[in-house]
């Protein structure tokens, strides 16, 4: 039999029979639409993720001080003594896998005034080689300079949100903007990052040189030590080096902060990229487990459409007699049977394809996860049905084709 026949007379048998054979695709719909939900789900969650270490910086690593210890009672996180500028020359240049340091010190809640308009914003002091570790691009202007970091200089790189509220206008670059009474210089405007993974808003932010930040901004300070940081962020030449860079900057800073051989470190070196890879294995181990409950959802489909494809057989046990009686071959039947399951299967791939990229929308919409819907998961759903219709239709299919046509006429 022609194919595109073949086609067209399993069409017709499912539409005389539309109700049942819907019910019967309502299993590969479910299955199909739940394939391509959990997957779209399990794309956007590692999009997330690897937009999440880029904004971290995928090669870099953040020493922090540690907790304190003294006279019996353990301070919280960061109560040890603070880090230093020289701390942050000393890993530039004793650690070779360190390709950039800046230390940084943070401040939330400092006001920015420019013509009456003000808002208050995070300012962050840094090193101009921070913008290369956190690989955050200045679209407009330029970054600070080594030169205006010695000196103090009373410059600023703006993020985009500071902007909007402050230059709503535009004309940002070369304006001047009061922080805390200091008028600032802006001498760049820095590429939009939106926000992190908890959910603060990073655009929202003024960047000045730690020296400014520290001397001019009422910034950072601990009585009897000179020229603290708060944090530094390390770049690392290669993300397969962070490792080793971590075990070396671990052994410097024991040296440098004078803590004997078997107590515990005061500060910590922070792998941000590990820890977002953990978890992005942990959300991909989630997509799998869903993914498998997608599949039995199409196996039972499969189950449902084998037992539709066996009544049709014995309802249409005559017909294939009258088949097989005038010449049609085995195969033929055969082929008849098993193209009704893959049509079936198919109809129910393309409604549950259509409903799974409404089903990732509404998920998207409505529980703010991040969704993927890429043509690939279609097709490879499509493809799945198609294989379910093969798989489950081959059984029916044969055993129509074996059936004797002298029996089969005269069955009532």
């Amino acid at each position: 039999m022609n194919p595109m026949a073949a086609v067209s007379v399993a069409l017709t048998a499912l539409r005389v029979n539309a109700l049942r054979s819907f019910l019967a695709m309502l299993g590969v719909i479910i299955g199909v639409g739940s394939v391509i939900v959990m997957i779209s789900i399990s794309q956007g969650a590692k999009a997330a993720v690897d937009a999440q270490i880029s904004a971290l910086g995928a090669n870099s690593l953040q020493l922090r001080p540690g907790s304190s210890f003294r006279g019996g009672v353990r301070g919280g996180a960061g109560s040890a003594a603070p880090l230093t500028d020289e701390d942050v020359e000393a890993l530039r240049e004793e650690v070779p896998y360190i390709i950039a340091a800046a230390g940084v010190i943070q401040q939330r809640g400092l006001t920015a005034l420019v013509d009456g308009v003000n808002w208050s914003t995070e300012v962050v002091g840094s090193h101009p080689d921070y913008f290369f570790v956190r690989d955050w691009d200045v679209v407009e202007g330029r970054a600070f300079t080594v030169p205006e970091l010695d000196g103090a200089a009373r410059v600023a790189v703006l993020g985009r949100t500071v902007v909007n509220e402050l230059f709503p206008a535009g004309g940002a670059l070369g304006a001047n903007v009061r922080v805390n009474g200091v008028p600032l210089e802006v001498v760049g405007i820095l590429a939009d990052r939106g926000q992190s993974s908890w959910g603060q808003d990073q655009d929202d932010v003024i960047f000045v040189p730690t020296t400014t930040m520290r001397d001019r901004l009422s910034g950072f300070s601990r009585a009897g030590v000179r020229n603290p940081v708060q944090t530094v962020w390390l770049g690392i030449d290669h993300a397969r080096n962070l490792d080793i860079a971590s075990e070396e900057i671990s052994d410097l800073m024991r040296v440098r902060r004078n803590i004997r051989p078997g107590a515990d470190d005061d500060f910590s070196v922070v792998n941000f990229a590990e820890f977002i890879r953990a978890r992005s294995e942990t959300e991909s181990q989630l997509g799998l487990l869903l993914a498998a409950t997608a599949v039995i959802s199409l196996v039972v489909g499969g189950i449902g459409i084998m037992n539709i494809m066996l009544v049709s057989v014995t309802e249409r046990t005559r017909e294939i007699g009258l088949r097989l009686a005038i010449g049609a071959r085995r195969a033929d039947v055969r082929n008849q049977f098993l193209i009704e399951a893959v049509v079936l299967c198919a109809a129910g791939g393309l409604i549950g394809m259509v409903g799974g990229a409404i089903g990732a929308l509404v998920v998207e919409s409505l529980g703010q996860f991040a969704v993927s819907i890429e043509p690939v998961i279609a097709l490879v759903a499509i493809a799945a049905a198609a294989g379910v219709g093969i798989l489950f239709g081959f059984y029916p299919a044969h055993q129509a084709s074996r059936l004797n046509p002298i029996d089969a006429l005269r069955h009532e």
